[in-house]
């Protein structure tokens, strides 16, 4: 009797790299101006947002420079 030197899984993953497909995918639509337009106004506005959110936000990350006083060191020098 004839008897298959792979198991039927195998088989059918060895078959898998021989195959290929006919179907092709239906071709793109080109975009519009207009389409491009709103996605560069899109991504500009989001790059503006963030440029502007680390100007704004890196002064107030910044150290101070000069001492703060505070109460402690106040009631300490009026002893």
């Amino acid at each position: 009797m004839f008897r298959r030197r792979e198991a039927v899984p195998f088989s059918f993953v060895a078959e898998a790299d021989r195959f290929r497909s006919n179907v092709t995918p239906p071709p793109r639509e080109r975009a519009t101006v207009s389409q491009l337009a709103a996605r560069s106004l899109v991504g500009l506005t989001v790059v503006a947002g963030l440029a502007g959110s680390l100007i704004l936000g890196l002064p107030a990350l910044a150290p101070d420079r000069s001492p703060a006083h505070s109460q402690q060191t106040e009631a300490a020098h009026a002893r």
